[in-house]
């Protein structure tokens, strides 16, 4: 396996320790007691918070239309509705990084410049996944409706599995070099 290959998300467990290097100073554990942790990253945490939470909610009425456990109508209103919503705010949330925040982090940091790579082929390696995440979603709203039952939802549960594995992934490792330099800098170091 190239190096490439393995720093791909469907590939790697975690980022270098080469690009973990400010985590050492900043470790998770110490983030909310620092004085720049208010304000953008809160807000960039809260954001992934909601999307974690997203797809628990989803993974969940997933498994709850699997098990005949909940009404068809309202699984179809809530996978358009929430589904809807996570891939609209992870689009706009990526495409913010890649053309505002990621160009200034690097700006701060140039030696995690790579790192910041990484993240932006991990945008482009998600979307795939959300286009077939929308399309066994709208599978799924379609059966559910003409009343298919799991047979209809099976593949979206398939898609929710490999969408959560690698969002999760990518989330984990965004914060793991962002945050780290928006403590050390502070949120208003980042204006250029």
């Amino acid at each position: 396996m190239t190096e490439i290959d393995h720093l791909a998300l469907a590939h790697r467990e975690g980022l270098p320790d080469a690009l973990r290097i400010l985590l050492q100073d900043y470790p998770r554990e110490t983030w909310q007691a620092h004085p720049n942790f208010g304000g953008l990253v809160a807000f960039w945490l809260d954001r992934h918070l909601m999307f974690r939470r997203l797809d628990a909610m989803l993974t969940d009425a997933v498994q709850q239309a699997l098990d005949r456990n909940n009404d068809p109508q309202n699984f179809a209103r809530n996978l358009s509705r929430f589904g809807g919503m996570l891939l609209e705010q992870l689009h706009g949330h990526h495409m913010i990084e890649d053309q505002h925040y990621f160009p200034l982090l690097v700006q701060k940091e140039p030696k995690l410049e790579r790192g910041f790579d990484i993240l932006d082929r991990d945008h482009h390696a998600l979307d795939p996944l959300l286009t077939d995440f929308a399309t066994a979603a709208n599978g799924a709203i379609t059966g559910a409706l003409a009343g298919k039952g799991p047979d209809a939802i099976a593949p979206l549960e398939r898609e929710m599995a490999r969408l959560s594995r690698l969002l999760d992934r990518h989330l984990q490792d965004e914060e793991e070099l962002v945050v780290p330099v928006i403590l050390k800098f502070g949120p208003s170091g980042l204006d250029g």
